[in-house]
């Protein structure tokens, strides 16, 4: 199998949860302290050792690529006021990494969003990324997903426990065990799109990370539609589980859902008393509201 190199960002979704300010901006593009969501999990795949990347858009999404552009005016105007370490940042930013972009014409589904990027990925493992899906771990994500694909030479993808209310939100799994010591590897025997809670396999949900072999892309052209009228990239990788195994992996790390109102606000908090710029006296602000 060949080594990891690729990944695929879809980024192509409306945003109509973060309406009116996601009319212009896309919500990929709204941002945690100063980094847009959409650099958090760049970042993770430049952390886990990914060369190339590739965004799948839409009509009014350019602010992304140009997110990771290199603006030479707006450079040279920084270098002029002496602003050295923002010139810093902005170079850092469009040299992080090799940056591609396809576009999905039609809002047809997560499926079709990663069926677009078969000329761009070829014959080789991927991962994917969901661009609203920020995830805060000591070891990326996407590198533990990396650790069992080359152990096990198939696809994997990140799995979490939700509520049982919750299940009908996300992908959901049928699993076995594999028998590793820390009990977080499963093999996956059935996947269900947004389940009802009454039918849910498990209390395992798919989140957005997943390491897939090139097979995924045969196994998308032959699944045809499904809720809500679009390819569904679960129902994709229920036909791939005729071909080959596919794992589960329940994650080590804090999952924040930036598409989610409540979940960005969160986000938002948390890793600002992270940054040493700002904590203390933000933590300071926040002990003196009165709540």
């Amino acid at each position: 199998m060949k080594r990891v190199r690729k990944a695929v960002i879809p980024a192509a979704g409306l945003g109509t949860r973060f309406l009116p300010a996601t009319k212009a901006i896309p919500k990929e593009m709204l941002p945690i302290v100063d980094k847009p969501i959409i650099q958090y999990v760049v970042e993770e795949a430049v952390q886990s050792g990914l060369e190339d990347v590739c965004f799948v858009t839409s009509q009014g999404k350019s602010a992304i690529e140009d997110h990771f552009d290199y603006d030479y005016q707006f450079a040279t105007v920084l270098a002029e006021q002496g602003k050295t370490e923002l010139l810093q940042i902005v170079r850092e930013i469009s040299q992080m990494i090799v940056i591609s972009s396809m576009r999905q014409k039609k809002p047809m589904g997560l499926g079709h969003a990663v069926l677009v990027t078969e000329p761009f990925v070829g014959d080789e493992p991927f991962g994917v990324f969901l661009g609203d899906d920020i995830i805060a771990s000591k070891k990326p994500v996407m590198r533990q997903l990396l650790e069992i694909f080359l152990e096990r030479q198939a696809s994997v993808l990140a799995v979490l426990e939700v509520p049982g209310e919750a299940v009908s939100r996300y992908g959901v799994v049928s699993v076995e065990p594999t028998g590793d010591s820390q009990g977080r590897l499963f093999r996956i025997t059935d996947l269900v799109e947004k389940p009802s809670p009454d039918q849910a396999p498990s209390n395992l949900a798919i989140i957005g990370r997943y390491l897939l072999t090139p097979r995924v892309f045969p196994a998308l052209q032959n699944t045809p539609p499904g809720k809500g009228g679009e390819i569904q990239l679960t129902d994709g990788l229920r036909r791939l589980l005729t071909k080959e195994p596919v794992y589960a992996y329940r994650f080590e790390g804090t999952r924040y859902d930036a598409g989610n109102k409540l979940e960005y606000l969160k986000a938002t908090v948390e890793f600002a008393l992270q940054r040493d710029d700002v904590a203390d006296a933000f933590r300071s602000y926040l002990q003196q509201l009165e709540l």
